[in-house]
């Protein structure tokens, strides 16, 4: 995999050349850095990631009012996940009452 010099996107290849989709930036392809790169098959599977639940199981609510236009609730579950990437979390909530699932926004 490159990525594009002038933007940063992902290039494919065309022929002998590598060709960014975004900016339609060229660059010469290079074997020898292309049988360095790491394939699909040499990489390790760890597994789906985990999925937070906000689920009546926590056990751990707060007073944030229900979004869904036909609930009235003020109580929900809580969960706070880690963001992809890990720059910081995020809170996930489900309705004490109705069950909707939402995000801190």
């Amino acid at each position: 995999m490159r990525f594009c010099d002038e933007c940063g996107s992902m290039m494919h290849t065309e022929g002998d050349e590598w060709v960014c989709r975004s900016c339609e930036n060229g660059a010469p392809r290079d074997s020898r850095a292309e049988a360095a790169m790491t394939t699909q098959d040499g990489q390790r599977d760890d597994g789906a990631p985990a999925v937070a639940d906000a689920t009546q199981d926590s056990g751990e609510t707060m007073q944030e009012p229900c979004p869904a236009d036909d609930c009235d609730s003020d109580q929900a579950y809580y969960e706070m996940m880690p963001k992809p990437g890990g720059s910081y979390e995020v809170r996930l909530f489900t309705c004490v009452e109705c069950g909707h699932k939402w995000r801190e926004s």
